[in-house]
């Protein structure tokens, strides 16, 4: 508790986009007292984890793993809520099915059953299986308290918890490689190894620390919220509202208003004027500093800057309505033959591959209520260049459609699919970027040692005064979990700031 509080309630804090990271943030301070105004420019919450509606069929736009479910049953707690009041959690087991050339596995929380699995499909990598868990327990215990820790200067970078956590950075390692200190088999690595791919990277260039990912799945699971993840922004909205949160929808922001190099308040593109106390940014990080700042203000995030940034990869997204359900588990990721090459394609190259990989989301079969009875909404996700890549998706569109329903219907098992279509929509990284993601990155700065922690766009805005940061474009990063943990540690220091008490399972802020 803080001692000197001051009335919240006098205070108006402003927040840009109703995404997770915003809605986090805004749930949180109205629980606190705060006078708060949520703005968000579509006609629902979400941002890219937002409903997409097809005539009976539903989708999720963006994330559809929930992994770090405690992060989530965290913050509704603190805003004195219980998620599962508003949320309907399955939890997935097995958690996904993995499709090599040859053979799959489908990981589990039930260690009988996985290692039943390494010993038929993958044998002699048990023991390196126990030493995973053991040594990524401690880099996990070790490396949470650093990403729950704001960053506003170089001392509270240089503290106790980055001192004890140094020796499990892994510096100069990739993720492929400290999984190759527990597994022998190229194929059994990379089963630990795609989810570099939340954070929008190669495996072979995500910085080892980020082995820990995997070990959280294989420990605490992974969920399904009924009705898709969209729910949890509509849950999180609701309990805005529950607090008297101000939240208008189609209400986009035009820009900043700025006193010198203090954040006053808002524009919105009706011409309306909402000043505040402090403003909180959930717009994709290099849009609002290209066109939410007014030009020239910026320093160390100019557009010549910006540009200088290594960002995540895109996506290639394919939503169909189908009148039937396909005999696929929840999740299933298809490598492909080649994977390395499709990663150098997609991260170095700059191109789009001979072979795809490619992710299905088969809800139907766990939530048949996103779809009319004996029918699915399948939701299909290609990991591509983003656009500073060369591709023309203005002509490739058509193309690689044709060759990922290729690949549908002969790798994945999904036969005459294109008969069973009535529904279908597509987004390309141009699409994305109509939408304004920046460069069409869809997991938004990528998370090499020299974009995180302290060297990430910081929380409390080191370039504009009143501002602050929430999402995946700032720290700890992208990917449901840490985007609202974003949000908590911004509504924790506007706290501090306004001398106002809270209670938070984050002591780091």
């Amino acid at each position: 508790m803080e001692k000197n509080q001051e009335d919240s309630t006098k205070k108006h804090i402003i927040v840009v986009g109703a995404g997770p990271g915003g809605l986090t943030t805004a749930m949180l301070l109205g629980a606190r007292g705060f006078k708060v105004t949520l703005l968000e420019k579509a006609d629902r919450v979400g941002g890219r984890s937002a409903a997409l509606d097809l005539n009976g069929y539903k989708f999720d736009t963006g994330p559809t793993f929930l992994m770090m479910k405690w992060l989530l049953d965290e913050v509704f707690e603190e805003a004195g809520r219980k998620s599962s009041d508003y949320l309907d959690f399955v939890k997935l087991e097995p958690m996904y099915r993995l499709q090599f050339a040859d053979k799959c596995i489908e990981p589990t929380t039930d260690r009988t059953s996985m290692l039943k699995q390494l010993n038929e499909i993958f044998p002699g990598n048990e023991k390196g299986y126990w030493e995973f868990l053991e040594r990524e327990q401690e880099r996990f215990e070790k490396m949470t308290p650093c990403f729950q820790r704001d960053y506003t200067s170089l001392i509270k970078y240089l503290s106790m918890d980055l001192l004890k956590a140094l020796p499990y950075l892994s510096f100069g390692k990739s993720v492929m490689d400290v999984l190759g200190g527990y597994f022998n088999e190229e194929e059994l690595k990379l089963a630990f190894t795609f989810q570099s791919k939340y954070l929008g990277m190669s495996a072979w260039e995500c910085p080892g620390a980020f082995a820990m990912l995997p070990f959280v799945e294989h420990v605490y699971g992974v969920y399904h919220t009924q009705g898709g993840l969209s729910e949890i922004s509509e849950a999180m909205a609701r309990v805005c509202r529950e607090h008297h949160v101000d939240l208008r929808l189609n209400a986009p922001v035009k820009q900043l208003i700025l006193a010198g190099r203090d954040v006053q308040g808002v524009e919105l593109e009706s011409g309306e004027r909402i000043m505040g106390d402090e403003t909180i940014l959930n717009a994709d990080f290099g849009y609002a500093m290209e066109n939410l700042v007014p030009p020239g203000v910026l320093k160390k995030y100019t557009p010549e800057k910006l540009e200088r940034l290594d960002y995540s990869c895109s996506t290639y997204m394919l939503y169909l309505g189908l009148d039937t359900v396909y005999d696929l588990p929840h999740h299933t990721i298809f490598f492909a033959r080649d994977y390395r090459q499709n990663i150098e394609d997609i991260f170095q190259n700059k191109r789009l591959s001979s072979e795809i990989s490619f992710y299905i989301r088969n809800a139907s079969i766990t939530d048949p209520g996103l779809a009319p009875k004996g029918h699915s909404a399948v939701y299909v996700l290609v990991p591509v260049p983003n656009l500073t890549g060369e591709t023309k998706w203005s002509s490739e569109k058509e193309p690689f459609r044709e060759r990922l329903m290729e690949a549908l219907e002969t790798r994945a098992g999904m036969k005459n699919l294109r008969s069973h279509i009535r529904e279908e929509a597509v987004l390309t990284p141009e699409d994305w970027e109509g939408m304004n993601v920046y460069q069409g990155a869809t997991f938004n700065l990528s998370h090499k040692l020299s974009q995180m922690l302290y060297f990430r766009p910081r929380n409390k805005f080191e370039e504009l005064g009143h501002c602050y940061l929430v999402g995946g474009g700032t720290h700890p990063g992208s990917g449901l979990p840490t985007i609202y943990e974003s949000g908590r540690i911004a509504a924790n220091l506007i706290c501090r700031q306004h001398r106002v008490p809270f209670v938070s399972k984050n002591k780091q802020v």
